[in-house]
């Protein structure tokens, strides 16, 4: 039975190239080439540079403006969409309207908006909900919470 630890490569590996280590490790150069600027101690050029051509950092756009990271998105849903999606007398809530496929997270603020017209008795829970949409739903015999 051959245990992983006894196995060994068919080949032995080669020891990996010391580069710049004095003649002795590789030649005459020590695996830095012939002349230049890689092949001086401390050469070589910083992290980006391309040869003098305007850089990849320089050639990228630049953005404006500022993006908060601590924005709160809010999913809206209009009072048509309550009106073709729920029966009359139907409590809305968080699931409710994930259920209807109204709204896509539920860890989401959601906020309903007034467009549109609603004839239902709709019970609102747990949801934001503008004035115009509040007073439509009030108007339409629903509650809102």
């Amino acid at each position: 039975m051959n245990l992983l630890s006894k196995l060994a490569p068919k080949v032995a590996k080669p020891a990996k190239m010391r580069k710049g280590q004095g003649n002795g490790s590789k030649g005459t150069f020590a695996g830095r080439g012939c002349k230049g600027q890689n092949a001086r101690a401390g050469g070589g050029v910083r992290l980006g540079f391309e040869g003098g051509q305007s850089g990849l950092l320089m050639r990228m756009p630049k953005l404006r403006g500022f993006k908060n990271p601590n924005r709160v998105e809010t999913q809206i849903v209009n009072l048509e969409k309550l009106e073709l999606s729920f029966k009359d007398g139907a409590q809305i809530n968080l699931l409710s309207l994930i259920d209807a496929g109204l709204i896509r997270k539920n860890n989401a603020k959601v906020k309903i908006l007034g467009e549109g017209e609603l004839t239902k008795k709709l019970n609102v829970e747990g949801v934001l909900v503008s004035k115009t949409a509040k007073t439509a739903i009030e108007k339409a015999g629903g509650t809102v919470k």
